[in-house]
């Protein structure tokens, strides 16, 4: 829904405070950006009202340091006052790009250490805020959701320690498995999807597409992903095949077994265009397998999109694949750290969040219903009915 078509005339819940961590530092001021400009142009007559004190600002960011000590130890340090304050802390505990010093050593920042920093932000906070959501768009430990043998679940300790430190609602895209949020039942937990962002972006880069059940087929790379695939298949009108991976249980190669082969369960592929979606591309060695797949059963282009890309083995084998024909577009979102080389490749775009948070803040921090947010399916009809009348998606 376009911002000036959503009624905000609800009483905003608290002066609006965004808590960008340094792990998502450049999304914050995009984020903060989007929501100012708005609302200077707002119109609404009781804006000048005590009920909206700060409603209109340059900037809604909170100044905010966490400086560590020679030892690695570290503490949140609040510049400024939030009481009162609808806090929303924003960060990204994938982004490996950060480093501190530990004893005259060089340490990258892991996911343990941002999520220590989100604890010690609130933990400054001291529960002078109104009311504390967290935007997380990478979930914690989220690949370590449930248990299946003797070992720990993580994402779920974390979730209860974030409501037992006084969070209320925590908000995180394309969660690896959405039943963790079982762990914390009468929290407030949403899992957003960006259908509507990789539709737009592969729209706005690919002009000759043919979005239509024999030019257009989705794919869903396991059978943990098929909900992807159903759902952009039925909103586009096109089929969708999936894969699943035949394990080798007998063998644990770095921490899990490893996969023998990938076997297709679907229509012929044969001369379309396939969009292959899923949560994340960690090494990408699955996901490169699955697209070599798709073309020796004579697929024309394979895109490949994935929410989270973190390419931990590097872009040598996708630069591979690109040259070979195997794969001609990747889309991922800025929700995650992207390395400058990232950016440069021929063959990768990169979808844009940013308006999107702004848009799930500023509706929340009216304590407004986001259903609409949360369900693309009008925009992605309105971006194909662009695409398909020339005009600019």
């Amino acid at each position: 829904m376009l911002n000036e078509e959503r009624n905000l005339d609800t009483i905003p819940v608290g002066a609006l405070g965004i808590i960008a961590l340094d792990s998502c530092k450049e999304l914050g001021e995009k984020v903060d950006k989007f929501i100012s400009d708005w609302r200077y142009e707002r119109q609404n007559e009781n804006k000048h009202t005590i009920a909206f004190s700060g409603y209109q600002s340059d900037s809604y960011l909170i100044d905010m340091k966490i400086p560590r000590f020679g030892s690695g130890e570290a503490k949140g340090l609040l510049n400024e006052s939030v009481r009162g304050k609808d806090l929303f802390i924003m960060l990204d505990v994938t982004n490996y790009s950060l480093t501190y010093t530990v004893c005259g050593h060089t340490n990258h920042m892991s996911p343990d250490d941002h999520y220590q920093d989100l604890k010690r932000v609130i933990a400054a906070v001291a529960g002078k805020g109104r009311r504390i959501t967290v935007i997380m768009p990478f979930l914690y430990e989220s690949r370590q959701h449930k248990r299946t043998g003797r070992e720990s679940l993580d994402c779920a300790l974390a979730l209860q320690e974030l409501v037992d430190w006084g969070v209320d609602n925590i908000i995180t895209f394309d969660a690896h498995d959405p039943r963790v949020q079982n762990a914390i039942p009468l929290h407030g937990f949403e899992t957003v999807q960006p259908a509507y962002q990789f539709v737009k972006g592969l729209l706005r880069n690919v002009k000759d597409i043919t979005i239509d059940s024999d030019h257009l087929m989705m794919i869903s790379p396991d059978e943990g992903g098929m909900n992807r695939a159903i759902y952009l298949a039925n909103i586009l009108g096109v089929d969708m095949g999936m894969f699943y991976k035949r394990r080798d249980y007998s063998k644990i190669v770095n921490g899990r077994n490893p996969i023998v082969a990938h076997e297709f369960l679907g229509s012929s592929v044969e001369g379309k265009d396939v969009f292959v979606i899923d949560d994340m591309i960690s090494s990408g060695e699955s996901m490169l397998d699955v697209a070599k797949e798709l073309k020796a059963r004579k697929a024309k282009r394979v895109f490949v999109a994935a929410t989270f890309g973190l390419f931990t083995n590097g872009l040598d084998m996708f630069d591979e694949a690109y040259e070979k024909g195997i794969i001609d577009k990747v889309l991922t979102t800025n929700l995650t750290y992207q390395t400058p080389e990232l950016l440069t490749k021929p063959y990768y775009i990169s979808c844009d969040m940013s308006k999107y948070i702004a848009l799930i803040i500023d509706t929340l921090n009216h304590d407004t219903s986001i259903s609409d947010l949360l369900n693309p399916v009008a925009r992605i009809q309105n971006s194909i009915d662009k695409y398909k009348r020339g005009d600019k998606v």
